[in-house]
């Protein structure tokens, strides 16, 4: 799926929360602190991680394609 950013980037944790993988902020706390989550194919822990455009975030068999928002 794709993510159109609204601004300069996304957290993490928020980024799951949006796009409907998490059902919950902490829920998606929960999966990065499991290692469930990969940015550009490398695990990230780091809650808050920014994620800026053209980075890709999998997460429980679903990738996600961040996007610039459209000036």
């Amino acid at each position: 799926m794709e993510f159109k950013l609204r601004g300069e980037y996304v957290a993490l944790c928020d980024l799951l929360k949006l796009t409907g993988i998490a059902d919950s902020g902490g829920q998606g706390k929960l999966m990065i602190a499991n290692g469930e989550v990969t940015v550009d194919g490398q695990p990230e822990s780091r809650k808050t991680a920014k994620i800026r455009a053209n980075q890709t975030v999998r997460c429980v068999g679903q990738a996600v394609r961040v996007m610039a928002a459209e000036a």
